[in-house]
């Protein structure tokens, strides 16, 4: 249920972005042609070359993985500059923000930083996947209006994890 779940999102960030004149498209890894394109990995680079976005939805299409594991895996795949986590906390903290009102921001913060200080900021697989490749991760909160378009124009929004 997921999996499905992360295609009916897939298929409402399409629309949302193609009604602002962005070009997309939206693959899934489970095949259903009439509302997603299969994912092949030279047909998203080719998208993206293309100037298209290209929305992975399904996961990796196998159980028993996450979808920061799949997203971070077709990251990797296509060569991409960095990973967007939205989340519901602007950023990576030194504990629960929700939690604890002491807990601070982290503006930067290095991979082995987050492994030594015990930080969640993904599952271990995705985090792992990220780090062995030197692919940045930008924790922003995507629940705050204007900030998707804040981190995908280069404004500093959230936490950037990197080497």
């Amino acid at each position: 249920m997921g999996m499905l779940a992360t295609v009916i999102n897939g298929m409402a960030l399409q629309a949302m972005l193609e009604k602002v004149g962005v070009y997309t498209r939206l693959q899934s890894a489970i095949k259903m042609e009439q509302i997603a394109e299969p994912y092949i990995r030279r047909r998203a680079i080719r998208h993206v070359e293309k100037g298209r976005v290209v929305i992975f939805g399904a996961g990796t299409g196998n159980p028993y993985f996450t979808t920061d594991t799949a997203g971070s895996l077709r990251a990797i795949e296509i060569q991409a500059d960095v990973i967007l986590k939205g989340t519901r906390v602007d950023g990576i903290y030194t504990a629960d923000p929700e939690k604890d009102p002491k807990a601070t921001r982290f503006e930067t913060i290095s991979f082995q930083e987050c492994i030594s200080k015990n930080l969640r900021v993904m599952d271990m697989t995705a985090f792992t996947l990220c780090m062995e490749n030197n692919l940045p991760i930008i924790v922003f909160d995507m629940n705050k209006p204007g900030n998707l378009m804040k981190v995908v124009t280069g404004e500093k929004v959230g936490t950037l994890v990197k080497g």
